[in-house]
């Protein structure tokens, strides 16, 4: 029974070291993703300048090889579902079995992301040029440019953070804006969204309540007619599934993830499974969060192996609470716990500790 492993996500790593378990199983496994993976869990510490781009990076193609699973390193373009085939962005066809999805999710795309001085927060690899070109104005001694972060949330806020935490540790006073339809951290439990506050403001980020229209060469529009100065402009703007699983005809959630049962299969189609930020379980909604891959990783490979013996499914229920860190680009974190929540050097090195296991996890 051949399964095709699409995408290398948290939760497929994990897969990959379970290769034997699924051999025995009477699976023939093969990945289709990209030869290495950068680690979302450290993209705000990477975009501070705290760490090197190299720590959050594992290489996916060395961990085939270590434990003997085929790897075609590409993108999957197009999928027969019916026909149980998968086209390469080179142009190969593969047959399959069975399927599984674990391919992440995007920024979802206002209008114009493929542009100069557009910086989509997802692929991470997008973060690290950001990065790049900032120091390299930096080290030439240019002005300080306008940065501009568009998008409220968790993640807009953990952003602007980083790069402030950018510029500090270059000697520089940030110029930087965050633009979202709130822009005061509500989404945060109890009074930790004014704590993070204080902490932007305390450190010269602008905060406006708004939403970003056209951008052009170094000006963003906001809906209200306001202009600002945008140099860089960074999409934190919400998450999508990418759109490859619109094309698979399985039932999609609004935001286009596969919707699955309990046991991480499609809605319709045993045989496609999803997990991870491409996956919705019917019943049990959760935001685009990288803990939820790593904690369905199990019950995937239970199922994925139970498929060629009599063993029951096992159901996946994704957790009610889970912990959430920060990286302020500070020296601090802000976690955040259900309603509870702390700021401080304790949480950083709590996140730090938890990401680099992660990463060191799945290394050769």
């Amino acid at each position: 029974m051949k399964l095709a492993l699409v995408g290398a996500g948290h939760a497929h790593l994990a897969v990959i070291a379970q290769t034997a378990r699924l051999r025995a199983a009477g699976l023939d496994p093969f990945l289709i993703g990209p030869a290495t993976f950068d680690y979302s869990g450290l993209a705000s510490g990477v975009l501070s300048g705290a760490l090197p781009p190299a720590s959050a990076r594992i290489d996916v193609a060395a961990l085939c090889q270590s434990h003997d699973l085929t790897h075609l390193v590409g993108e999957v373009t197009s999928v027969d579902r019916r026909g149980r085939r998968l086209t390469l962005d080179g142009g190969s066809v593969h047959a399959f079995d069975v399927v599984s999805f674990n391919i992440g999710s995007e920024v979802a795309d206002p209008g114009g992301i493929d542009r100069e001085g557009v910086w989509p927060v997802k692929p991470l690899a997008s973060l690290w040029g950001l990065r790049a070109a900032l120091e390299g104005m930096f080290a030439a001694a240019a002005p300080t440019p306008a940065v501009v972060v568009v998008g409220d949330g968790p993640t807009g806020s953990e952003i602007a953070a980083a790069l402030t935490g950018l510029h500090e540790r270059h000697g520089r006073a940030a110029n930087l804006t965050l633009v979202g339809p709130d822009a005061n951290a509500r989404w945060a439990p109890g009074t930790a969204g004014r704590a993070l506050t204080r902490n932007l403001d305390r450190r010269g980020i602008l905060r406006i309540a708004g939403e970003a229209g056209a951008h052009r060469h170094g000006r963003l529009d906001l809906s209200d007619g306001r202009t600002l100065a945008c140099d860089h402009l960074v999409l934190a703007t919400g998450l999508q599934a990418p759109a490859l699983t619109r094309t698979l005809e399985v039932q999609v959630d609004t935001l286009g993830r596969i919707l699955v049962g309990p046991s991480l299969s499609s809605v319709g189609d045993d045989r496609v499974f999803a997990v991870g930020d491409c996956a919705s379980i019917v019943g049990s909604p959760r935001p685009f969060a990288g803990v939820f891959g790593v904690r369905a990783a199990e019950v995937l490979i239970h199922n994925l192996c139970a498929l060629g013996t009599d063993v029951p499914l096992r159901s996946y229920r994704p957790q009610s609470r889970w912990l959430s860190i920060l990286d302020l680009g500070d020296g601090t974190g802000l976690g955040l716990w259900g309603g509870l929540w702390w700021r401080g050097r304790s949480a950083l090195a709590l996140k730090r500790r938890l990401d680099l296991r992660f990463v060191a996890r799945h290394r050769v």
